[in-house]
């Protein structure tokens, strides 16, 4: 009997992710990358988190800093994301926030509360691959949620045979791969469909703050809010993030919910990993309330014309056939190649012969369709680099 032999039968559907595994090709010299959706180093507020560390190893912190803490979180950072959270448009107390390594963290334990073997899980057909990745360990069946975002009607198709509706994954601003935006209509649509399979809404906030332009339209837990009244009478989980906006590295990120859910989510990061880095959330708070809302503007200006740059080159220099998306906020552009033409196959030539890399979008499908689509990221490349690199793949296409 071999070693593997002794796994559980989960282990067979976790898979490595496309994403992470070609992130290791990217030191070579001269690489191009529209691959990991990776914020631009230079941006962070590096010296606010310097100034932030030094203050939180002082003398009269760095027993807190360095100690064991409470699971929930650093109480300062939970009081101003509460804050935060009303700021657009969700009411909520200290006692419905937790703190988790990253939102990542909290896909995977909402996927360990939500999900029984055989549950169904409905998602977007394409959707987060890291979304995929957290819930497929609990051995989920998946099906559709669509949702023509700012397309007028939208549409759902609710799961059918075996296997309880447990929850509806999106993220319905910027969407990780695609860029998309669900309207107005479409989110007070989503909660309607949640009552009538009465099943959780999971809403990933990864983006929420990268607007460029068009309106901001409030978050799903802030509609429900205003139809129930109370965050407690609320079906929806919300997901937040400093990954994209302060440091992906220190790997802090939030849930917003009813305090049912996040008493049991406080049950699995105790049995988990105890707490967040303590270090890190003091150093987090500390730079969100010195700079989170005069930071944030600096992203959008240099992100939004990173966007505009890519969205010119896509124009002038793809052939006829290939279609993308406009997106209004985030860090993808979702591109549709014509037909027969696989996303895989062009990324590895694409590599090889004019050093440019991007993401085959079918990784981001649950049935591993999508073959002719990929993912560009333009947030972590100057303009310059941007028209390049759409430059050498349109003549990649062509060819």
């Amino acid at each position: 009997m071999s070693t593997k032999d002794l796994f559980a039968t989960r282990t067979s559907r976790m898979k490595a992710s496309e994403i992470r595994e070609l992130l290791k090709l990217l030191d070579q010299p001269g690489i191009i990358s529209f691959a990991g959706g990776i914020p631009d180093p230079t941006l962070f507020p590096a010296d606010e988190f310097a100034a932030a560390f030094q203050r939180a190893l002082a003398p009269d912190s760095r027993a807190l800093a360095l100690q064991y803490s409470v699971s929930e979180g650093y109480l300062p950072l939970r009081e101003w994301l509460v804050d935060h959270m009303r700021q657009i448009g969700v009411e909520c107390g200290v006692e419905n926030v937790l703190i988790t390594s990253g939102s990542q963290q909290a896909l995977d334990y909402l996927g360990k509360l939500y999900l029984s073997p055989g549950d169904t899980a409905l998602v977007g057909w394409p959707t987060y691959l890291g979304a995929l990745a957290a819930f497929n360990a609990y051995e989920p069946r998946f099906d559709r949620l669509h949702v023509n975002g700012n397309q007028g009607e939208p549409e759902y198709a609710a799961a059918a045979g075996e296997g309880a509706v447990k929850f509806a994954y999106l993220s319905p601003d910027f969407a990780n791969p695609t860029g998309e935006t669900v309207d107005l209509r479409g989110r007070e649509d989503l909660l309607d469909l949640a009552d009538d399979l009465n099943c959780a809404v999971i809403e990933d906030g990864a983006y929420q703050a990268l607007r460029y332009n068009g309106e901001p339209i409030p978050p799903v837990l802030a509609l429900e809010l205003a139809r129930k009244g109370s965050i407690e009478d609320c079906r929806t989980v919300y997901c937040g993030s400093f990954s994209k906006t302060l440091s992906p590295g220190l790997r802090v990120g939030w849930v917003v919910a009813a305090k049912p859910v996040i008493s049991q989510l406080v049950l699995m990061k105790q049995a988990a990993d105890l707490h967040s880095a303590t270090i890190n959330q003091m150093a987090v708070n500390d730079v969100a309330r010195a700079c989170f809302d005069t930071h944030i503007p600096k992203l959008r200006r240099v992100y939004g014309a990173r966007r505009d740059t890519m969205l010119g080159a896509l124009q002038r220099h793809m052939p006829d056939g290939v279609e993308w998306t406009r997106p209004e906020g985030g860090m993808f552009i979702w591109v549709t190649l014509p037909k027969g033409v696989n996303g895989a196959d062009l990324l590895e030539k694409a590599l090889e012969t004019v050093k440019v890399a991007f993401v085959p979008g079918q990784a981001f499908f649950p049935d591993a369709t999508g073959s002719n689509t990929i993912r560009l990221s333009f947030s972590n490349s100057d303009e310059d680099t941007i028209r390049e690199g759409i430059r050498r793949l349109g003549d990649v296409l062509r060819a």
